[in-house]
């Protein structure tokens, strides 16, 4: 017994220490007191930039607290530490098997106590050793690709959400500047009403108008409280924090022309994140599907038993154990391996089709949207001249109330068109800086190779 305790001891104990759950949120109410590293960003222009928590933050500065913060990425940095300790493990090799037989005397013509002592090592995963690392390795390094890829996905929310923020309060600038043209046009008209220099249908007409805009209004309020609460709740702050934003430039959504773009899609998988786990998965299975091949030839054990009997006599053997495969030659596990190979090869063809298509899609739908900022724009300055001659009409007397209205309520739909247009030009540039992955080599002829860190 001693001797198995010795053994015992040789491999080492690990110690155990409780990690209790926390009892309250880890929610911030501000921003003071975060430290953010630009060197742990996942894309090179977010690790040129800097982050100061006392002064109103950019677009990026927003991205790159998400990406500290978010309390999603904090699980998925933990389960990528279970990754870790899993390729550790699939390096590791079985211990060998110890046996004791002890068998006392009790009666008869034997003069002592008998044993046997066996000791055997099962002999197919040192061959296969080398196999389930790479695996592991594969497998790991997907993981690390899938933290990555939702780094930057995490990114780009951030960017998104900030873009809606400003878009916000443009339309509610734009949405307050006519209310408040209604509301006096609604006090004018009734007043006049009511010295009897005006008829019901003006001031009804002036009313609905304003009605509309405060309706509007309230719409966009509940949209802006909702979009604060989801870029609170994605940097990791109650919903009730306020978040100091710097204005939105247009530099701060760069994106490479689009002929750069095109040219640049045959070196996307080389770059996106999710383009290279699922490469590295399918390495993983390439090695699953060698295992199992290696599989199909007869487990062996080997080891050697001493042995002592009753009369004193000594025994040393070679013990060894093969399994005989006449029943099961591990085909069964060898068709499924190479049939969840093949449906891993699909898969990424799959999701290799859908990025360069998603790209090429993305493109498309920015030019749409921003020739039509553009056709937008120009019908807005027609408006404008239009509803200045208008005004003018009005003042002077030769306009009626109600096409007055018609006019200013047209303008305000078309300015909050023109609005949401450029919101969705601004979104749409930022997907598409997701969908490329950042930056844009220069050379094409030197993307990096897939099976690289994606460091775009």
């Amino acid at each position: 017994m001693g001797g198995l305790l010795a053994l015992s001891s040789l491999a080492g104990c690990a110690s155990y220490s409780p990690a209790p759950l926390a009892d309250a949120p880890d929610l911030a109410q501000g921003l003071a007191g975060i430290t953010v590293d630009p060197a742990a960003m996942p894309l090179p222009a977010l690790r040129r930039h800097a982050v100061d928590p006392a002064r109103p933050l950019d677009v990026d500065a927003v991205a790159m607290v998400a990406v500290a913060r978010n309390p999603e990425l904090k699980a998925a940095r933990a389960q990528h530490g279970v990754a870790v300790a899993e390729a550790f493990t699939a390096g590791l090799l079985p211990n060998p098997q110890l046996s004791v037989d002890y068998g006392f005397l009790t009666s008869g013509p034997a003069v002592m106590d008998a044993f046997t002592l066996g000791l055997m090592q099962d002999v197919m995963p040192f061959l296969t050793r080398s196999s389930r690392k790479d695996a592991a390795a594969a497998t790991l390094r997907g993981a690390e690709l899938d933290l990555l890829w939702q780094e930057w996905q995490v990114v780009s929310q951030a960017r998104l959400l900030v873009v809606r923020a400003h878009a916000f309060e443009r339309q509610r600038a734009v949405l307050e500047a006519n209310r408040a043209l209604f509301a006096d046009r609604y006090r004018r008209t009734s007043t006049a009403m009511g010295r009897g220099d005006e008829t019901l249908p003006n001031v009804v007409s002036d009313l609905a108008a304003l009605n509309g805009v405060e309706t509007q209004l309230h719409d966009l309020e509940q949209q802006a409280l909702r979009n604060r609460m989801d870029l609170n709740a994605l940097l990791g702050l109650t919903p009730a924090a306020t978040l100091a934003l710097a204005p939105l430039t247009a530099g701060d959504l760069p994106l490479p022309p689009a002929d750069r773009i095109r040219a640049d899609l045959p070196q996307l998988a080389g770059r996106r994140p999710d383009l290279l786990a699922l490469r590295a998965g399918y390495r993983a299975q390439e090695q699953a599907v060698w295992q199992a091949v290696l599989g199909q030839f007869p487990a062996l054990s080997i080891g050697s038993n001493r042995a002592r009997d009753t009369s004193n006599v000594k025994t040393q053997s070679l013990a060894l154990s093969i399994s005989l495969p006449l029943f099961d030659g591990n085909q069964g596990a060898i068709a499924v391996q190479r049939a969840t190979r093949e449906q891993l090869r699909q898969d990424y063809q799959a999701r290799l089709d859908a990025a360069v298509a998603g790209v090429g899609q993305g493109l498309l739908a920015l030019d749409q949207l921003e020739a039509q900022a553009r056709a937008t724009a120009d019908s807005i300055a027609t408006l404008e001249r239009a509803a200045a001659d208008a005004d003018a009409a009005f003042r002077a007397g030769s306009l009626e109330e109600r096409t007055f209205a018609d006019l200013q309520g047209a303008l305000l739909s078309r300015r909050l068109e023109a609005l949401k247009l450029d919101q969705a030009v601004q979104e749409q540039r930022v997907d598409l800086m997701t969908l490329i992955g950042g930056d844009v080599p220069e050379n094409q002829a030197t993307a990096p190779d897939a099976t690289e860190k994606a460091t775009p």
